[in-house]
């Protein structure tokens, strides 16, 4: 296969990966590092490079979108920012610590056990929002209610979101209806916040498989705002490890090029196709395209 073919193979492949990555808050990546050691049967520390610096090219144009949808929560996004590129700074150096079959292994663990949690419902209640936390931000919103948001048992956990303000509400296109929520648990958000940006510099794939679950089923930020913020969150944390693996040589040109501009084009598309998609399905895809991923890379690790 000539240099243009494979470039040409590589593009179709990464638009594929950009819409699916957009759609799901996952950057593209868990398509992009098992494509390039799988198929093409590239170094994953080379493919982990790759997937990072087409992450952090195209994440802010799907993230601009969905910014001037007022999906993202502009105000979480800044908050889970310091923890997620803390993270993605430890994981690109222990990169080079770990040998490639651990690395496949992780890779499908990580993915894996996110589908699974994607999988758990959690229980609902009716919490009321004061109209003061979020009346700057929904304009024309009366006596507003969050409901099907807030577990039981998890109310503590939204004093620090009370004073930084992070409740807010989202207008879904689907349902052509107004959905307040009300963010809770901001410390475990953190955490998993750090986790995720860990993963990510180890694993090159965005870290949106973990990011999504953390504030989806941990902070109770419904899912299509969980996605879009997730897509903004994802350029910030591979922008900082990309600079670690192109230190280390880890980065090729030729094959990072056309893969960046593929995931561009394709998270353009996802974006715009995200407001459209009902919740409940959004979550069905995601568990499905990660269970199969997984089983791939697992397999690669351990087979």
């Amino acid at each position: 296969m000539t240099i243009v073919e494979l470039s040409l193979v590589l593009l179709a492949i990464s638009i594929a990966a950009g819409v699916l990555g957009a759609l799901l808050g996952l950057g593209g990546g868990f398509v992009i590092v098992p494509v390039l050691t799988l198929v093409f049967h590239l170094d994953i520390r080379l493919a982990i490079g790759t997937s990072i610096v087409a992450v952090a090219a195209t994440s802010s144009a799907g993230a601009a979108i969905n910014v001037s949808e007022s999906i993202t929560n502009l105000r979480v996004a800044t908050f889970l920012a310091l923890a997620t590129t803390l993270g993605a700074v430890t994981g690109a150096l222990l990169a080079g610590v770990f040998d490639a079959r651990f690395l496949f292994a992780l890779f499908g663990i990580v993915l894996a056990l996110s589908g699974v949690q994607m999988l758990r419902t959690r229980p609902v209640t009716t919490v009321k929002v004061p109209v003061s936390l979020i009346k700057d931000r929904v304009p024309a919103m009366q006596a507003v209610r969050a409901s099907g948001n807030i577990a039981e048992g998890a109310v503590r956990g939204r004093h620090l979101a009370d004073r930084l303000a992070l409740h807010s509400a989202y207008y879904d296109e689907s349902e052509g209806r107004e959905v307040p929520y009300v963010v809770v648990q901001t410390g475990l958000g953190l955490a998993l916040m750090y986790l995720a940006g860990t993963m990510s510099g180890l694993l090159g794939i965005g870290s949106g498989a973990l990011k999504v679950p953390a504030m989806d089923l941990a902070m109770h930020i419904p899912m299509k705002v969980s996605t879009a913020t997730s897509n903004l969150l994802i350029g910030l944390t591979a922008s900082a490890s990309a600079v670690v693996y192109f230190a280390r040589g880890d980065i090729d040109p030729l094959i990072a090029g056309p893969v960046a501009i593929g995931v561009l084009v394709g998270a353009t598309q996802g974006s715009k196709m995200l407001r459209n998609i009902r919740s409940d399905r959004l979550r069905v895809l995601f568990v499905i395209v990660l269970g199969t991923v997984a089983a791939q890379m697992l397999w690669k690790g351990i087979g």
